[in-house]
């Protein structure tokens, strides 16, 4: 059922994104009376599911779920209607307007997804707001994993900036370290300021685990809730029971309880938990999996958030600094692909894409992601690779410059190059995805 999830917001998701963009290259051929014979979502070769004509455009849905075109009359696209542009142009067609509207017809759908994610995140702050962890109200200190301990970090220190840059919010600590390509992380390590230097070569790390926990939240361990046939609530643990205890050990905060209670795997321990005002005991028999069925209670339980409210007007131009803030982010991504080594075994397709989704419906997260997506598509649109819009802006900014039309049998093959490095990065893409499963 979770992965049904996933792929149903996964294809919800990029629905929207693609009806979007394509109805940004619609209604931009519309204002300039080009004619647009195809709208399509998905791609439809050999039939499509549904079709209808409503003037000169035919609207359809596809059965190959990998994206959408709209087939604009007089040019030169992945449908490679060579016959069309045998003919004479016509005035209904791209190829016979100037190049400043062809130019403004090949942005539109790039523009209209920018657009859509300022949209988006205006009525998300209108809405819900923001809310953060202040990195100064992290009392407990952090948590490493075993890159982050590699790393120079350690259970408990509490990190004062980045690079000598302060970071307010503390969820955007890990983002900070790989986008900026970060050199150094200062912290306070008991009662003194330490200088932790970054290894060489270890953002790449961190880029391939692709994963935030390196650096995580430190907090005390209260249960919240046992899972089905939980050990430790069949051992007589109560919501509410501060964990406290392992056997003889003193095991203050979760990160420690977790890490300690995998060397007692099948065996019979002792948890020492606060209970009020008293101190309880409990036999909990651990199983091979090292977990004793206890959800602990969130950070939310034990830190101060700092919420940010805004009403419509307000969220306006927060929202479109929000959107340019993750356009900046995104293109620093696709830099560290070529700045940093093996980075680009990080890169996934589909499968990837969909496991960004949460496992259970959540409307907040699931227009987050759609709006990081779509900023995504349109920076990836606009890469000058033929058969993108950037490699037929790429052309067109050339013949305004050079006041010189490439030929149609350049375009051509222009066309084909650019299909192939497309369907090359795709299959290259998913191959990873299919490779990690297999590693796992």
């Amino acid at each position: 059922m979770e992965i049904l999830i996933k792929i149903v917001q996964l294809l919800l998701s990029l629905s929207i994104l693609v009806i979007f963009h394509e109805f940004g290259h619609f209604i931009a051929a519309r204002v300039f009376k080009i004619r647009v014979e195809k709208f399509y979502l998905f791609f439809d070769p050999w039939f499509s599911l549904i079709k209808f004509k409503k003037g000169d455009t035919e609207y359809g849905i596809g059965w190959v779920p990998l994206g959408g075109y709209v087939k604009i009359s007089g040019m030169i696209d992945e449908s490679m209607d060579k016959e069309q542009m045998k003919l004479p142009p016509q005035p209904w067609e791209l190829r016979s307007k100037p190049a400043w509207q062809r130019l403004i017809v090949m942005l539109g759908g790039v523009t209209v997804n920018i657009l859509l994610a300022i949209g988006i995140y205006v009525i998300m702050l209108a809405a819900w707001g923001e809310q953060y962890l202040p990195a100064t109200n992290v009392k407990y200190g952090i948590s490493v994993d075993s890159l982050g301990f590699a790393m120079g970090l350690r259970d408990g220190d509490l990190i004062l900036s980045v690079d000598n840059k302060v970071v307010e919010d503390f969820a955007s600590i890990p983002k900070t370290i790989i986008l900026e390509e970060a050199k150094s992380v200062q912290v306070m390590r008991n009662n003194q300021k330490v200088d932790v230097k970054i290894p060489d070569g270890f953002i790449s790390k961190l880029i391939k685990q692709k994963s935030p926990d390196f650096i995580a939240v430190r907090f005390p361990f209260e249960a919240g809730k046992f899972t089905v046939g939980s050990p430790a609530e069949t051992a007589g643990m109560k919501i509410n029971d501060k964990i406290i205890g392992l056997n003889d050990s003193i095991l203050t905060f979760f990160d420690q309880f977790r890490a300690h209670v995998q060397h007692y795997k099948n065996k019979m321990v002792n948890v020492m938990v606060l209970r009020g005002k008293d101190t309880v005991r409990l036999a909990v028999n651990v199983p091979a999996a090292g977990l004793i069925g206890v959800y602990p209670k969130g950070p939310a339980n034990y830190f101060i958030f700092k919420e940010r409210s805004y009403n419509f007007i307000t969220a306006i131009p927060a929202g479109v600094v929000k959107t340019f803030d993750q356009a900046g982010n995104y293109i620093k991504s696709i830099k560290l692909l070529f700045s940093q080594e093996k980075a680009y075994e990080s890169v996934g397709g589909f499968i990837t894409i969909g496991n960004i989704f949460p496992s259970s419906w959540d409307w907040m997260a699931f227009w987050s992601l759609t709006a990081f997506l779509s900023i995504m598509l349109a920076i990836l649109n606009v890469l000058p690779i033929p058969a993108l819009d950037g490699g037929h802006v790429m052309f067109l900014l050339y013949e305004i410059i050079f006041r010189r039309k490439p030929s149609d049998k350049f375009m051509e093959y222009a066309q084909i190059v650019g299909m192939v490095i497309l369907f090359g990065l795709l299959i290259f893409a998913n191959g990873q995805d299919i490779m990690k499963l297999f590693k796992h």
